[in-house]
């Protein structure tokens, strides 16, 4: 999985290595139906504080098209943790969501005369 990592500030900089390590621990499972990830972070108020710390992921998926889901926290870590989950969560949603309809067809299918 090719995992690109975009901030233009300076903390969020040093949470590269993290980053692609836990993009690449969450999503191991899914990893054959994800070839590439990218994650953008940004402070939105800049230097004056508050819930500002904003991570996207963008999965681009074989099947699904492109995932994109985006996070606000406090500090980088929360948010980059609860945009991947969501983005997890969104995923395993719609591989279910395919398998089953395939299933149904199948079914569908088999029981016509």
């Amino acid at each position: 999985m090719q995992v690109l990592f975009k901030s233009r500030h300076p903390q969020a900089v040093d949470l590269r290595n993290l980053t692609q390590q836990r993009v690449r621990f969450v999503l191991r499972r899914l990893v054959w139906l994800v070839p590439r990830a990218e994650v953008q972070m940004s402070d939105v108020n800049g230097p004056r504080g508050g819930i500002d710390k904003r991570c996207q992921v963008e999965l681009r998926t074989d099947g699904a098209g492109s995932v994109v889901v985006s996070s606000v926290a406090g500090d980088w870590r929360t948010a980059l943790e609860n945009a991947l989950a969501r983005a997890a969560r969104f995923l395993m949603r719609l591989w279910r969501r395919g398998d089953d309809s395939r299933r149904l067809r199948q079914r569908f299918i088999s029981h016509e005369p």
